[in-house]
């Protein structure tokens, strides 16, 4: 429903609790309001703003009294960007609340039998965790209410950064984010000065027109950098120019660009084009190298996804007789690990580029023992392929957030390994899976491991072993 000017103010209403995504939860006569950038314990006024089927959406117009929980955000653009919604809370009570996500969704959705879940796994780093940031370019950027009227001067109006939530068509302009270490701030406002020097145009999403439309920056344990550039047409010589600069400016082991004329800023479907360096970076995990491309999935917490890898290998507890098979392996990150201590691991993966990729990382760190196979995992999972490669003793599923097809569910059923381990980043799906394995599997252990903090998102292994 649209908003309305007549919807209603509550005022000196108790904030009691988070939603599934991340937002506050209020109630008023049993009514449910979802608020934004207030914590549980405060006391606020809010404006209503939409009225939904079962809830009320409102806006935070006063707090009365700060929750015990309540952090001072350290970035300054915590207000409008939506990266980090939780900086205002406690890292110990972020913690808490992403408990209280995997055991209601485990329970709520998926009505499952559970042992006691272990307590989740807090973050080594809150600052500067990620490896992996994308910016958006912009020819018309969101205007603070602080700021001055802005005449529509071009360069006044370009930004480099990040949508605003809710907002496909306005882009915040970034000027420090704590998401990644050095050197992704500085590259991104030297890209950002040196190109309007150039006068290279920024795109505009609305009518599809403009140059430069986005910046990948990749960095890894190992100090080596990927910086991609997306452009709208052909490498011009200006863009050469930024790009040469750049190279004398940082020390960038891979720098690439990616023509897109496409509606949408996707470059599954494209092929990136080397400029300088090589075109991967190499990053270091429990001991292991890992080739790293333009359009490679990797766990975007590097020192997190170490510890999350231990925990898998620990639920599955390999041997040297064991055969493994790694389901939505990606680039072989798991299926390499466990292939250390166990007898074989056959990987499957929709993506030809990842299986390529995973095919290199085991000739990288001299594994012998790994098979990899692309295609869809419900297609390719038969019996005639159990039946050449050997029945597992443990699967081993990471799938994205949509979880897995039920299909594959069924296939997995009819195969009845020993063990089956679930790494999922979305508990409700996983919840969803678990349901149907759960007739002939138990569940034996459950450990939520935080990826990223000061967000809502979380990630949840579970073990489960045959009746």
């Amino acid at each position: 429903m649209a908003r309305n000017k007549n919807y209603p103010r509550y005022e000196n209403i108790e904030v009691i609790d988070i939603a599934d995504k991340g937002k506050a939860i209020a109630r008023i006569n049993e009514q449910v309001i979802i608020i934004d950038h207030a914590v549980p314990g405060d006391i606020v006024d809010v404006q209503v703003i939409r009225k939904r089927k079962k809830y009320l959406e409102a806006k935070l117009i006063y707090i009365h009294k700060l929750s015990e929980h309540r952090e001072t955000p350290f970035c300054e653009h915590f207000d409008l960007c939506g990266g980090c919604k939780w900086q205002d809370m406690k890292y110990s009570r972020q913690l808490y609340h992403k408990q209280q996500q995997v055991e209601n969704q485990l329970k709520r959705i998926g009505h499952l039998n559970l042992p006691s879940i272990s307590d989740i796994l807090p973050s080594q780093e809150k600052e500067f965790y990620r490896n992996k940031l994308e910016y958006t370019f912009s020819n018309y950027r969101w205007i603070e209410n602080s700021e001055p009227k802005i005449e529509r001067n071009e360069k006044e109006l370009y930004a480099l950064g990040f949508h605003i939530p809710g907002r496909f068509d306005k882009v915040l302009n970034i000027k420090n984010c704590y998401l990644q270490d050095t050197p992704s701030n500085d590259i991104r406002n030297f890209v950002r000065d040196k190109s309007l020097e150039l006068n290279l145009s920024y795109y505009d999403i609305k009518k599809h027109t403009g140059y430069l439309r986005n910046l990948t920056i990749r960095t890894a344990q190992t100090g080596e950098v990927m910086v991609l550039l997306s452009i709208a047409g052909e490498l011009n010589n200006d863009c050469k120019k930024l790009l040469d600069s750049l190279n004398q400016n940082y020390n960038i082991t891979s720098l690439m660009y990616v023509i897109n004329t496409k509606l949408n800023d996707s470059i599954n479907d494209l092929n990136p084009v080397l400029y300088s360096g090589q075109d991967f970076i190499i990053e270091n995990l429990n001991g292991l190298k890992f080739k790293i491309g333009p359009k490679s999935f990797f766990q975007t917490n590097t020192k997190q996804a170490e510890k999350l890898y231990r925990i898998v290998k620990d639920f599955v507890l390999p041997n040297s007789d064991d055969i493994i098979y790694d389901l939505y392996t990606g680039t072989g990150t798991i299926a390499n690990y466990l292939a250390l201590e166990s007898k074989k691991v056959v990987g499957i993966e929709y993506i030809p580029e990842a299986i390529s990729d995973a095919i290199y990382n085991a000739e990288l760190n001299e594994i012998t023992n790994t098979m990899f196979f692309a295609g869809d995992i419900k297609d390719v999972l038969n019996e005639e392929f159990v039946d050449k490669h050997c029945k597992p003793q443990t699967i081993v599923l990471d799938p994205p957030r949509a979880g897995i097809h039920e299909d594959v569910a069924k296939q997995i059923l009819k195969i009845s390994p020993q063990k089956i381990v679930y790494v999922s980043c979305n508990a409700a799906t996983q919840a969803r899976d678990l349901t149907i394995l759960s007739s002939k599997y138990s569940i034996t252990k459950v450990q939520p491991v935080d990826m990223f903090p000061h967000t809502q998102h979380v990630e949840n292994v579970v073990k489960l072993e045959l009746k």
